[in-house]
């Protein structure tokens, strides 16, 4: 029988998924998949390669061990309708990890991204009308529910960033314990991953001239790199998006809603302005059964 995924972490985008990823690779008898995003369950070219293209990815993992993916597409309503019960159809037993963050923050982190890959070249206070992904990727409401429906809100676990930056080790042994992990994991310390602040626009003509080989020996050894940095500097965003005032009310308007319920389902009170200190002061921040149930 092939090697199925036991777990997935689905999410959410700009929220330490590829660090929460190496970690998770790091501990003995934990296999992650060397491609880090598979999207399988939801990219329809990638689903059409068909289930033995994505299990070929576990091929390597031996028997004993717990196997894992990350893919945050499989938390991106509506852009990808048809996640969740592609996933029920292969992986029925599966259990789910999603990691949300301040849902402003995560907001302006994704815009960065889409920047640097050239899916948005406008201002940051346009872009939220104008590409509606960018606030509903931070509704988290919105994305779990289809997960608890299909598989219940005991097969899912809620991790937040903010926990995960002060309390590494103990959100990492939550996260073994969740997946059955039968051993003491430990954080390790690795370099920081899709730094979105370091991010550089996307050019094809420039990545094939930094790429080549030879050209790459030239640039080393006879460019000086204070104007290499110069250069570079060229296709780096100078400073953080900044929201106007009357937009930040706006997205606090909309995301304050889906935070009263996330909230609920966790057994305490969440909005924007407390989002921080609720979230890291909690000394537990899990779901309360009774809540998701009662608000149905």
């Amino acid at each position: 029988m092939k090697k199925k995924p036991d777990f997935l972490i689905i999410g959410a985008m700009k929220c330490a998924t590829s660090t929460l990823h190496e970690q998770l690779a790091l501990q003995p008898d934990i296999f992650m998949t060397e491609l880090k995003e598979p999207n399988f369950f939801s990219n329809d070219e990638q689903y059409q390669k068909g289930i033995e293209w994505y299990l070929s990815h576990f091929e390597s993992a031996s028997d004993n061990y717990l196997c894992g993916e990350s893919s945050t597409h499989y938390t991106k309503l509506p852009t990808y309708p048809q996640t969740v019960s592609r996933i029920q159809t292969y992986l029925p037993n599966a259990k789910f990890i999603y990691v949300m963050r301040h849902p402003l923050d995560r907001l302006i982190s994704q815009y960065v991204h889409e920047w640097s890959q050239r899916v948005i070249d406008i201002n940051i206070n346009e872009a939220i009308y104008q590409y509606p992904e960018l606030i509903n990727y931070s509704k988290y409401t919105m994305q779990l529910l289809p997960y608890f429906e299909a598989f219940g809100q005991h097969r899912v676990l809620p991790i937040f960033f903010e926990r995960l930056l002060k309390y590494p080790q103990i959100e990492l042994e939550k996260i073994c314990k969740f997946i059955d992990y039968p051993h003491q994991p430990q954080w390790q310390t690795i370099d920081a991953l899709n730094v979105s602040t370091e991010r550089m626009r996307r050019s094809e003509w420039r990545d094939i001239l930094v790429e080549a080989p030879i050209l790459k020996q030239i640039r080393r050894n006879f460019i000086p790199q204070n104007f290499r940095n110069r250069i570079k500097s060229l296709w780096t965003m100078k400073e953080k998006p900044q929201l106007k005032s009357e937009n930040i009310k706006y997205l606090k308007s909309i995301f304050n809603e889906d935070l009263e319920l996330l909230g609920y389902w966790l057994g305490i009170e969440l909005n924007c302005d407390e989002f921080q200190k609720k979230i890291v002061n909690e000394k537990k921040v899990d779901w309360q059964n009774q809540n998701y149930q009662d608000s149905q």
